[in-house]
């Protein structure tokens, strides 16, 4: 058994490196920014997220935290600003225009671009969602900064209170701490469930400024059009990223019928099922359920692996769940580095025997209550 990792330590000074002073003409920036995400009435819940860590980085560098709301009237924009307060933001930047009914790039860009050059933030904060992907790469682009995608960590370098955001690199075989050193704002888009600190509890006796803005853009400036909006339909598709219990497989299960093992004690606990990059590549499960840098970031009470080695793209998905058990038959895999409890052994025989056991027990709590 080993401790988990829980978090990536800060920013240290490496042997002969050399000090970096900040550019005089961004010391005007200043605050720490999150974009608030917003659909259908509902505030995504990496906006949460982000604020909780937004409030740790503009604590270390003495600045005030703010959120940013773009809706149309009528879209609770002042309620949502309102939240942003309750989770921690000090002022929330509003823009509510008709155009900004729907999610389109154009109105989007425009308005955080122009937010971001009369009010000069040094950080600014996405989710790293279908919609916060494609903004953020719009703005940086447009402001010519610089944009770390997929986050990790977060946290401030000591030595010029830049933004150290670590990420995955090389396909999830290492990773990197990357500083934006000479442009501003720094940019970072993070994915839902990635950081150790929970979404803070919301304090609603906070109080907060608004600060309303204009866009300035008609629909004819706008080329894009919404022509119907369809939801996706997650009824039958795998929730990970909310699940208290997920049993995941990787390819050291062999083949899909000895996958099945995986859902049977799944379905016993009531839990999701997960899986490894090479066992989604193999079809046997569908892509909703991969686990790792480039699939799903969960963080459950309890995450069971079996035949998953743990490489770091595997690693980097799954590290912060609260209590991991990790079924292998190599002792030197490199999930036993970072699992709570470790089991070595055959899956195929484990993973039955677990069932069984689980099965019993919980009759017999069922039975006793």
């Amino acid at each position: 058994m080993s401790e988990q990792n829980q978090s990536i330590p800060p920013v240290k000074k490496a042997a002969g490196r050399k000090k970096v002073e900040l550019d005089p003409r961004l010391i005007a920036y200043k605050g720490v920014w999150v974009f608030i995400e917003h659909e259908r009435g509902e505030v995504h819940s990496v906006s949460w997220e982000l604020l909780g860590e937004g409030r740790k980085l503009a604590d270390m560098l003495g600045v005030e935290l703010a959120g940013v709301v773009m809706a149309a009237p009528g879209e609770s924009g002042a309620r949502f600003c309102q939240e942003a307060g309750f989770y921690g933001a000090d002022l929330c930047y509003l823009i509510e225009d008709p155009v900004l009914s729907d999610y389109r790039n154009e109105p989007f860009t425009k308005g955080l671009t122009d937010l971001v050059n009369q009010y000069q933030p040094e950080i600014l904060l996405l989710g790293a969602t279908t919609l916060g992907r494609d903004l953020a790469g719009s703005v940086a682009t447009t402001l010519q900064t610089g944009l770390t995608a997929d986050c990790t960590g977060l946290t401030i370098d000591p030595e010029n209170r830049s933004l150290a955001a670590t990420r995955p690199t090389f396909g999830g075989s290492l990773l990197c701490t990357i500083l934006t050193l000479n442009y501003r704002p720094q940019m970072a888009t993070v994915r839902p469930r990635v950081m150790p600190t929970p979404i803070p509890a919301p304090d609603t006796h906070r109080t907060m400024r608004i600060i309303p803005h204009t866009l300035g853009m008609v629909e004819t400036d706008i080329i894009s059009k919404v022509l119907q909006f369809i939801p996706d339909n997650t009824q039958n598709k795998a929730q990970l990223p909310f699940a208290d219990i997920i049993v995941a497989g990787g390819r050291g299960l062999k083949n899909a019928d000895n996958f099945k093992l995986v859902w049977n004690l799944a379905k016993v606990l009531g839990a999701e099922v997960g899986a490894s990059r090479p066992v989604v590549q193999a079809g046997w499960v569908d892509t909703d359920r991969q686990v790792g840098q480039s699939g799903k970031t969960v963080r459950p009470k309890l995450y069971i692996a079996a035949g998953i080695s743990g490489a770091v793209q595997h690693r980097v998905g799954m590290e912060d769940s609260d209590v991991i058990i990790a079924i292998n038959n190599d002792p030197n895999a490199p999930i036993f580095d970072f699992a709570t409890y470790g089991i070595v052994g055959n899956a195929m025989q484990i993973l039955p025997a677990l069932t069984e056991a689980f099965r019993q027990n919980l009759a017999a709590a069922r039975l006793a209550s």
